[in-house]
């Protein structure tokens, strides 16, 4: 074969570059499958005996390739710009006004992401994956934040030197080290050369034999993207926190085009008005969504931080973004579960308080819109669910056979959860991520199977390692082109919300923003709803931020119609509601009692529980200097000789009956701020 440094054989890296004529015998026992299937799993494997006692005391090992892979650096761009440009659709759809749209777009876009994720995370494990399989879970690393860009490399070195830490230096020490990305056969061949490497060993002179590292789990994943095991954590770290502020960057940006727009008249002075008047409260929700987004991320390369400690500093980090996002997340479910059940106390239904308050909507929405109104509790078991798989991929590194073991546990009680309780908002919606529990869990019995906890030949390994990759990629296209087609129609179709149907929920009829009320039907919706005309975002009363409904002390005091209150009725009204929310449950903004149309031409202005035994008592003069005119009779309740002899006779005139009406009507047409009340029973 004439093979340099085979014979003699020399201690130290052994160069061969060489080409061989295998005899046709050989080459006609080759499967044709090996000249077409990606990343071939075979190994070319010379052994070397001694000649006197045919012992063997070395062997030389190479993988065989035919030179095509899965693992291909566009296939992961071209899936984050799809799932970029879907989030980036469901937003459009919001602002339009289509939140039927946004809410489908966004659900599905995120449960493909999560799905990207949990193929990522079957490629951390430290289970013997087939190279098949290894290639393709390398395709979604991004989704982890495991991209490489060579200045970011520098920076992280060059911080974890700076506080203790001392970086690895494997990717260059590859001419002078042996290195084994952990496959089926590692072990096999690492004992091998164990016992060759004490037969060799005795042989050097003043050379040493080449040292021999085995990279597994998130090592593997780090050493495939040319990372250096040490930066792993901040480079994942890193390109979270740049996106996080590139989006919070861009919101910003988009809320100036818009005033702009709207300024130079090529926007409407309606468009994305929602957007515009509450952009801040839209910017929180966001943020908090893309918490959720990389909550798995940072669980998993946090965790595993803690149990390799490059520096001291980077475990403060880590500490530091798992345990504040772990509590964010934590406290925003506690927060929708008690907006939730205060709904349901007021008003037998969690989606009142939920989809009436824009605030809360954008604020907290991103935690249960995708589910249907009475689960909004599914967020905490999926929480649970990521926290859980974070814990064994993070803390059994070095065991792969209970990471298969555990994540074939969680997923299967994860996917019963979801096929009983069906959570999420429609039959569709509940298809496609059900569809996606299934596929995990036959992901993660692929994994146990990988194992070889079940002693199965290697060709089986093999063969069950190209099922794997063919039906992932049999499900993430179908997943895709849903996502794609889902997109598409929510921009380019002038009303999308007509391929969904309604909620059963009824959300769609709380949602219902103020800036587009086009009929009376749609005002009086919104004052039933408590909603004030000039903005969605005014602070209302629906939300619990206070420790019950009526405390409202710092904000202003309004009337069932939105007219502001005068500070003496404002202040008995604090006092007593006070009174009330000590001995009674709460109760709904709208009382049951009092007819939206009233007939009887009697003025209704606040709330028919603030009347006591003498509804008048205040107006007697006790509070003149409380108001302008707080002295003044009401409907004639005071005879013409109590009116003040400093009146004028053409003032006193005017303290009739028809003076009382002429006053009380003027007072609700220069005050009242819901002009659609007028024609429907309210100018009587």
């Amino acid at each position: 074969m004439n093979l340099q440094g085979m014979c003699p054989m020399n201690t130290g890296p052994i160069n061969i570059q060489s080409n061989l004529m295998l005899p046709s015998d050989v080459v006609s026992r080759i499967p044709a499958i090996a000249y077409s299937v990606p990343d071939l799993d075979g190994v070319v494997r010379i052994h070397i005996n001694n000649t006197d006692t045919n012992e063997s005391v070395g062997c030389v090992e190479a993988d065989l390739s035919n030179g095509k892979t899965v693992y291909q650096k566009a296939v992961g761009w071209v899936l984050a710009v799809i799932a970029g440009l879907a989030l980036l659709a469901s937003a459009v759809s919001s602002g339009l006004g289509h939140s039927n749209t946004a809410a489908h777009v966004a659900a599905n876009t995120l449960s493909l992401f999560g799905f990207f994720q949990v193929q990522a995370i079957v490629g951390m494990t430290s289970v013997a994956l087939p190279p098949i399989v290894a290639s393709w879970t390398q395709n979604f690393q991004w989704s982890m934040g495991i991209i490489r860009i060579t200045f970011l490399q520098d920076i992280c070195t060059w911080y974890q030197r700076s506080t203790g830490g001392t970086p690895s230096t494997l990717l260059s020490t590859l001419a002078t080290a042996s290195v084994n990305v952990q496959k089926r056969s590692v072990e096999a061949v690492h004992s091998l050369f164990l016992r060759a490497y004490d037969q060799m060993v005795k042989r050097a002179t003043s050379t040493e034999a080449a040292p021999v590292v085995v990279v597994q789990g998130i090592t593997r994943v780090g050493f495939n993207a040319l990372i250096e095991p040490t930066n792993i954590f901040l480079t994942g770290l890193i390109f979270f926190m740049v996106f996080v502020v590139l989006t919070a960057l861009g919101v910003a940006l988009f809320k100036a085009f818009c005033e702009g727009a709207v300024k130079a008249g090529w926007f409407q002075g309606n468009k994305f008005e929602d957007f515009r008047n509450g952009w801040k409260i839209v910017l929180k929700g966001i943020l908090f969504r893309l918490v959720l987004i990389g909550y798995p991320q940072i669980c998993v390369l946090c965790l595993w931080e803690l149990t390799v400690r490059d520096s001291a500093a980077e475990v403060v980090l880590a500490l530091f973004f798992f345990i504040s996002m772990t509590v964010a997340l934590g406290w925003a479910a506690l927060k929708v579960f008690r907006i939730a059940k205060r709904s349901v106390s007021m008003h037998k239904n969690p989606a009142y308080i939920l989809y009436s308050d824009p605030s809360a909507l954008n604020k907290w929405g991103f935690l249960y819109v995708q589910f249907r109104a009475t689960a909004y509790y599914f967020i905490t078991p999926v929480l649970i669910y990521i926290l859980v798989k974070s814990l064994f991929i993070a803390f059994s590194q070095k065991n792969g056979t209970v990471q298969a073991i555990g994540l074939v546990i969680v997923e299967a009680v994860f996917l019963i959860a979801i096929s009983i309780l069906r959570p999420w908002m429609d039959k569709r919606t509940n298809v496609f991520n059900i569809s996606i529990g299934a596929i995990n869990f036959l992901n993660a019995i692929f994994l146990l199977v990988f194992t070889a906890v079940f002693n199965q030949p290697d060709i089986v390994t093999g063969v069950m390692g190209v099922i794997f990759v063919f039906i992932n990629v049999v499900f993430t296209a179908v997943l895709l082109l849903m996502v794609i087609f889902s997109s598409c129609y929510a921009i380019f179709v002038k009303n999308p919300d007509t391929r969904y149907q309604p909620m059963r929920d009824d959300r769609g009829s709380f949602i219902k923003s103020a800036t587009q009320l086009n009929t009376e039907l749609d005002a009086l919706g919104a004052t039933a709803r408590g909603d004030m005309v000039q903005t969605s975002y005014n602070k209302r009363d629906l939300d619990d931020d206070d420790d019950s409904y009526s405390s409202s002390s710092g904000r202003p005091q309004n009337d069932a119609a939105g007219v502001p209150l005068p500070p003496s009725t404002a202040n008995s009204n604090r006092s007593f509601s006070r009174r009330r929310d000590s001995r009674e449950p709460p109760r709904s903004p709208i009382d049951p009692a009092m007819t939206l149309f009233p007939s009887d031409g009697v003025p209704r202005h606040g709330t028919p529980t603030q009347h006591t035994d003498n509804p008048h008592g205040m107006y007697n003069g006790q509070n003149e200097s409380s108001r302008p005119g707080a002295d003044l009779p009401l409907l004639n309740s005071w005879s013409n000789d109590n009116i003040p002899a400093s009146r004028s006779p053409e003032k006193q005139m005017m303290y009739g009956r028809s003076g009382s009406q002429h006053s009380s009507s003027a007072y609700r047409q220069e005050n009242n701020r819901s002009p659609w009340q007028r024609g429907a029973g309210y100018d009587h």
